[in-house]
């Protein structure tokens, strides 16, 4: 029986141990596979009808989950969403090819079809039931991606089939720091996505986002909120306004310095929204719109009993 130092020393690993495990990541045996070559060379060549006609026979329908390839093995699904090849990634799915299979970087065809910027393959694979949030097992998530890239139609698809709006990395705690920490808010104004950036806010994202486990603050010396970092990266007035509309805290503890015109802007702006208080109506928007994402959810706006004018407050279209 192993003892307790044992299980929590570190491993000692050889080259041979290091060479077995990469050689456990490549596929056994399927490169010379007929039916597989066949399947992945008809994506690759986004031939759907010849791919439909396989896909007809037993002996072809057994490997359509199969993880072939070198470099990053993966399913003929992960390969079509890649690829952008949307008719071959129907006829997959309508074949029962697994929606949310992994690779051996534990990403899904749905992560695949994000960063490739593939957006009706991303439509088709949220129809077909492919969890917006990707893999428990990823580091990273579609939405962040989504985020980082200024894609605001696939962000919004990812939104609107349930993805999570305040996700941030999954990373170890020893690599914690502000950047892992950070979530697609973060990520859409230093990026300077307008679109995207008002489209989380929109969907309930939290316009003080900052992460809020102690043990990984802890490592982190001053943590930012959106606010600070809109201001640090000269974002602009419209990020500014939007962060009051819809309710994050003006009050930052130290003054962060202007750098150029657009800083002036935003802290001007700024200046003047902490002089006065926030209006009846906006805290009433967002007192309204808090309870619903809580109860009900923000797309739940549109079945309330009220007259259209107010619906259209509440969702910031007025």
């Amino acid at each position: 029986m192993l003892k307790v130092d044992q299980i929590m020393s570190p491993m000692k690993m050889s080259l041979v141990d290091i060479s077995k495990i990469f050689s456990m990541l490549q596929p056994r045996n399927q490169d010379d596979n007929a039916e597989v070559n066949q399947i992945n060379q008809a994506v690759s060549r986004n031939d759907a009808k010849l791919l439909a006609e396989l896909l007809s026979q037993e002996r072809y329908t057994q490997f359509i989950n199969n993880r072939s390839g070198w470099g990053v093995p993966g399913t003929p699904l992960r390969l079509a969403a890649s690829k952008g090849h949307l008719n071959c990634l129907e006829v997959l799915l309508n074949h029962g090819a697994e929606v949310d299979s992994l690779d051996v970087k534990a990403q899904t065809p749905l992560f695949t079809a994000v960063s490739g910027r593939h957006l009706q393959c991303v439509r088709s694979l949220l129809r077909a039931g492919a969890n917006p949030n990707g893999s428990i097992y990823n580091n990273c998530s579609p939405v962040l991606t989504a985020a980082r890239e200024g894609d605001v139609d696939i962000l919004r698809a990812l939104l609107e089939y349930g993805a999570e709006v305040n996700v941030r990395s999954k990373v170890p705690e020893w690599a914690s720091n502000a950047c892992a920490c950070s979530g697609p808010l973060y990520l859409a104004s230093v990026y300077r996505h307008y679109d995207c950036f008002r489209l989380l806010l929109l969907y309930g994202a939290d316009p003080n986002f900052n992460c809020t486990e102690q043990r990984l603050l802890a490592r982190i010396k001053q943590p930012k909120t959106v606010l600070e970092m809109c201001l640090r990266y000269g974002c602009g007035p419209q990020y500014i306004q939007l962060l009051i509309d819809f309710g994050a805290n003006l009050y930052l503890p130290g003054q962060t310095q202007v750098k150029n015109t657009q800083q002036n802007k935003a802290a001007e702006l700024l200046a003047r929204a902490t002089a006065q208080p926030r209006c009846l109506m906006s805290l009433t928007r967002m007192a309204i719109r808090k309870s619903l994402k809580l109860l009900s959810g923000l797309h739940s706006i549109d079945q309330l009993d009220i007259p259209l004018i107010l619906r259209k407050y509440l969702k910031h279209q007025t």
